[in-house]
């Protein structure tokens, strides 16, 4: 883990060249480049980690997609092994994690306190999102020479040391001192955002440690507004910053995937017997913001992720639009978890209020495109009452008791808007030895998928390495219990 790249780690999603203009001469060594170049790199190569292979397998392991052929019919079917996830792994550690280090080591020389904090937020997505797939990874002892083979950290000690991360990087953030400007392709350096952002990623690692009160608390300060989302910025030049869903299904891996049959499809197609849709809940409009019906499949023979695309000549934009950005941090995410949390910690009363401003929020048009907010398909997202989740309500058909009721309609919220992201097998596997939760079926066989598969060059290359590897169904620490 000593090596270091500045564009290898892109492969697959930028033409390094399409994005940043002013590479140093010696791209196998960044320690030369400056500290706004390996911090647009490293964002660069955060979107890999958030947006491309993993969230697809991991999307076919939670119902969104579905493998349909070559490689990824075999993924479909838990045929995968660590060559699968070498590159993203590379992505995690030499792409964020250690020119993360340079930027801080170069920007506190400087006193560039505010991209001291971008850097740790940035380590704390990457490695969040690491430990999250896989359980135990490295941490402590990466980018130190003294370790050869750095030792895989306990994964709850992993989340404690991205706590600990996350509020070095907030302190940082709030001084005031410093400057990024364009360099910072997410937020223009703009700290309030960054701080934000923050405040709303150690509410999801609380979350996924079933710290309920301490992510309410976190998310309070979360992202306020849909502006102050992290979103991952996409355009129209071929090969170089198009939205990766985009590029994989309709061009670089067209036939390979759709999402035929997947199980979110069921609870938004109105036509479906498990249609989540009732008097005040119209999903039509996200529904078609997110899939091509299959009477319109423009690529399988099957529902697909809607690549309309406006750049293209279409009237409408949809999820995986060639210039669609795609969620990292969001308001959507703080508000959800804001319910959750508060539905787990606060009460009922509180729950409720804050799903209800969620429905609200839904209710002006939400997270979906303009072209589908002001389009034929309709949408409706009305508040809720106590009484929609009393046993045989609007909101609670199965009879569960009250306050499991608003808990199960809050996570298949969740489960709903967190569409092609990590955050929904994170949420499956969070809440899968619960009686409420998503409750997939296998793909194949009788078992579901636990986690990902480190690295085969980790696997090859550090002597560290769990042994033996842990297979896909081997549950992660804290998801075992």
């Amino acid at each position: 883990m000593k090596r270091l790249f500045l564009c290898v780690l892109l492969i697959g999603l930028f033409a390094c060249e399409g994005i940043v203009n002013d590479l140093n001469n010696d791209p196998n060594n960044p320690t030369d480049a400056s500290a706004s170049l390996l911090l647009t790199s490293a964002q660069l190569a955060n979107i890999t980690i958030h947006e491309a292979h993993v969230a697809r397998v991991s999307g076919m392991w939670s119902g969104y997609f579905t493998g349909v052929d070559r490689q990824y019919a075999d993924i479909q079917v838990y045929n995968i092994n660590g060559g699968n996830f070498s590159q993203i792994w590379q992505n995690i550690y030499y792409g964020v994690f250690n020119q993360s280090n340079l930027i801080e080591t170069k920007s506190t020389f400087v006193n560039n306190r505010l991209l001291t904090g971008i850097a740790k937020v940035l380590k704390a997505h990457a490695i969040g999102a690491a430990t999250a797939g896989w359980g135990d990874v490295p941490l402590s002892e990466v980018a130190n020479d003294e370790f050869d083979n750095p030792a895989f950290d306990a994964q709850i000690d992993v989340y404690n040391s991205l706590q600990s991360l996350l509020d070095e990087a907030i302190i940082e953030l709030e001084s005031g001192i410093g400057s990024v400007g364009i360099a910072d392709i997410y937020f223009a350096g703009d700290s309030a955002k960054w701080l934000e952002a923050a405040y709303t990623l150690k509410a999801r690692l609380y979350t996924e440690t079933r710290e309920y009160d301490m992510a309410y608390l976190a998310a309070e300060q979360g992202i306020s507004t849909p502006e102050n989302s992290m979103m991952a910025p996409h355009g129209s030049t071929v090969g170089a910053n198009e939205n990766t869903l985009y590029t994989f299904v309709a061009r670089s891996r067209a036939g390979d995937m759709n999402s035929s049959n997947a199980f979110i499809t069921t609870l938004l197609d109105s036509t479906s017997l498990v249609y989540r849709g009732n008097s005040k809940t119209d999903e039509t409009a996200r529904y078609h913001y997110y899939f091509i019906p299959a009477e319109n499949a423009r690529f399988t023979a099957g529902t697909e992720p809607n690549t309309y695309s406006t750049s293209v000549g279409d009237s409408l934009r949809g999820f995986a639009g060639q210039d669609q950005s795609f969620p990292l941090i969001t308001f959507a995410e703080n508000m959800l978890t804001l319910a959750e949390a508060a539905a787990r910690a606060e009460g009922f009363d509180v729950g409720l209020e804050h799903l209800n401003a969620y429905r609200a929020y839904l209710n002006e048009g939400g997270y979906l495109d303009p072209t589908y907010q002001n389009s034929e398909f309709s949408y409706r997202y009305e508040p809720y009452t106590a009484a929609d989740f009393a046993a045989g309500g609007i909101a609670n058909t199965e009879s569960l008791p009250q306050d499991q009721a608003l808990l199960q309609e809050i996570l298949e919220e969740r489960y709903v808007t967190f569409f092609g992201q990590l955050l929904g097998f994170n949420d499956i596997r969070r809440t899968r030895q619960e009686t409420i939760g998503i409750k997939i079926q296998p793909n194949t066989g009788n078992r579901l998928p636990e986690r990902f598969i480190y690295g085969q060059e980790e696997i090859n290359s550090n002597t560290s390495t769990p042994n033996p590897v842990p297979d896909i169904f081997v549950t992660t620490p804290i998801n075992s219990f």
